[in-house]
């Protein structure tokens, strides 16, 4: 029988303090920047600390590593197990190999084989069981129970919560005039212990925490307000419908408050973020920045650090960020134009185009669409502009030439 390791029910400054010097020289110290063009978007004073750059790509390492470093040797022979469908799995598959200590992380059967095979290159033993986190945590628990392995929770921990708390000693350090951090938040424990240590060392300082509107259950438990529907998020990594018994306490008596996001506005950040800074943030990762882009009154003008929590995001599913976030600048415009079907019109079609600078990447071609003449065919195109203004000079070359032409909205 192994011997539980004294890890206390609640956290306070002095124990994020503590993980900080375990944490020294085995987590990265991830760089904490001055954005000059995010203040200038937003009205704030922006500093973004990118804990995208963890060897993993999430700050999800404090914790797990925070947690592994207190455990009694008896339970480092055990073995340690956790539920997680992502970052938390890396971060602790990632330093329990460094430790020597066999992981088991239980993932439910339908988290993407990008995560799966990452996680156990990190040398975890992956059991895939469950069709949602709720079930994969009951089989986490179960194993715990069989074969003797220490849980490791990806939220509801104080040595995991104390190790997230890190990260506001980083960014006081880096920017001791902060007025407010702002914090991606799904069970609350990034939140929880930035919040402690934050308040120890500026007391005035403001922490708020920042959720998906979809899974908003922090906001609807601290408000009062009905449950949020749920359903698919940008945001995965805090799409969170529980708060844990150890986090929800602390962030009602630390915490500012908690917003939540539309996901336009996480879609938005991700591309500004991948443009303006040219780092990749998941959409947990971009939530603070959707926070200022969406409620700009209520940081306008304040020294605002916003947490880049993490930068695991599917490559599929940024490219078609990328490709929705050109369309709204104007820098990818989809145009439908309907000519003459005449020899020779199509390439005319094309000749306007190129005479104004456009650049065709993509063509369709209909004459059987209702409503079309049939004498006419329409050409959906998709073209690469500089702006708005240059879509709209091609529209209207098209018009001068002889064509209908439409800008469809982005």
């Amino acid at each position: 029988m192994t011997r539980p390791s004294a890890i206390p029910a609640s956290v306070t400054a002095r124990d994020v303090e503590e993980a900080a010097a375990r944490l020294r020289g085995v987590v990265e110290r991830t760089p904490c920047l001055h954005s000059v063009t995010l203040s200038d978007i937003t009205g704030a004073d922006v500093v973004v600390k990118f804990e995208n750059l963890q060897f993993t790509a999430s700050f999800k390492e404090r914790g797990a590593r925070n947690r592994l470093e207190q455990l009694s040797d008896d339970e480092r022979r055990s073995g340690v197990v956790a539920m997680s469908a992502g970052n938390h799995a890396q971060g602790l598959a990632h330093h329990a190999a460094l430790l020597g200590i066999a992981a088991t992380v239980v993932m439910p059967a339908a988290t993407p084989f990008t995560k799966v095979r990452r996680t156990e290159r990190l040398g975890a033993r992956v059991i895939l069981a469950g069709e949602s986190l709720a079930e994969a945590r009951a089989i986490a628990d179960k194993l715990a129970a069989e074969e003797g392995l220490i849980m490791i929770r990806p939220f509801d921990d104080a040595a995991v919560i104390a190790g997230q708390g890190t990260v506001a000693l980083e960014m006081l350090e880096a920017h001791p005039g902060l007025d407010v951090l702002v914090v991606p938040t799904g069970g609350g424990g990034l939140l929880a212990g930035m919040a402690i240590a934050a308040k120890a060392v500026r007391p005035q300082i403001d922490v708020i925490g920042v959720q998906s509107e979809r899974y908003a259950a922090m906001v609807a438990t601290l408000e009062g307000g009905p449950q949020p529907p749920g359903g698919t998020t940008l945001a995965e990594g805090i799409a969170v419908m529980e708060q844990g018994n150890i986090t929800l306490p602390l962030v009602r008596e630390y915490a500012d408050g908690v917003i939540a996001v539309p996901e336009r506005r996480i879609e938005e950040a991700i591309g500004l973020l991948l443009d303006i800074e040219k780092t990749v943030a998941e959409g947990a990762g971009a939530a603070p920045l959707a926070a200022l882009l969406d409620q700009p009154q209520r940081f306008r003008g304040r020294r605002v650090g916003i947490v880049l929590s993490g930068g695991n995001i599917d490559l599929r599913l940024l490219s078609r960020v990328v490709i929705r976030a050109l369309a709204r600048s104007g820098e990818l415009t989809h145009m439908t134009v309907v000519l003459d079907d005449r020899p020779g019109a199509l390439g005319r079609m094309a000749d306007v185009v190129g005479d104004e600078r456009g650049n065709i990447v993509e063509v369709s071609h209909r004459r059987d669409r209702p409503g079309l003449e049939a004498t006419s065919a329409e050409v959906g195109l998709v073209l690469e502009t500089r702006d708005r203004a240059h879509a709209e000079a091609i529209r209207d070359a098209l018009e001068r030439d002889g064509h209908r032409a439409i800008i469809e909205d982005a």
